[in-house]
């Protein structure tokens, strides 16, 4: 080992160790304590967002197995009622789980036959399985709870009429079905890319 060798490792050990100092000391590399940056704590005390309503918001930015998620922790809290079975539907059916979609939204309409909503939801399922003709009648219900309000839903029915009236004639885009929330968003069904 030469002398210049020695002395190159022993100031590279020296300044390493002034660095490592300088950086633990309070007038060092550290910010004052008013120019930290924490994370924010979790208050213990404050109430938990509804998991239905998170579910939702994750269904409307395309985020279904999280949203599944979200409904599955709100089941625990209030049981598999009609809203939590609905939203597990939709979730499944943004995944193009028809078959589970269509199961669950059943459930729904069971548990909670006065939404229309659901009802609407239940005929997109159906609607993409090709049982036109139950869609129809499903869609023919969800209007006449709906009173005609829902524009969704009124579409929905037509597009369903028409298909079932043009039957192999004509081919029609019935990629644009659209789902419905409860609390009135809508989400719309499109063909995948």
């Amino acid at each position: 080992m030469t002398p210049r060798h020695g002395r190159g490792s022993i100031r590279a050990l020296a300044l390493t160790t002034i660095l490592g100092l300088a950086a633990c000391s309070p007038g060092g590399f550290s910010a004052s304590k008013s120019e930290q940056v924490y994370a924010p704590g979790v208050d213990q005390r404050a109430e938990a967002v509804d998991g239905v309503e998170v579910g939702h918001r994750l269904i409307a930015a395309g985020q279904y197995e999280l949203a599944i998620k979200s409904f599955n922790r709100a089941a625990l809290d209030q049981g598999l009622n009609g809203e939590v079975l609905s939203g597990l539907g939709s979730a499944n059916l943004g995944l193009g789980r028809l078959g589970q979609a269509e199961t669950l939204l059943r459930r729904a309409v069971k548990e909670d036959g006065s939404q229309p909503e659901v009802w609407n939801n239940l005929g997109v399922v159906l609607m993409e399985r090709g049982k036109t003709v139950e869609a129809e009648q499903i869609f023919k219900k969800a209007y006449a709870l709906d009173n005609g309000q829902s524009d969704a839903i009124r579409d929905n029915l037509r597009l369903a009429l028409a298909k079932s009236q043009n039957s192999d004639n004509v081919e029609l885009d019935d990629n644009d079905y659209k789902l419905v929330r409860r609390g009135g968003g809508d989400f719309l069904i499109t063909a995948p890319l």
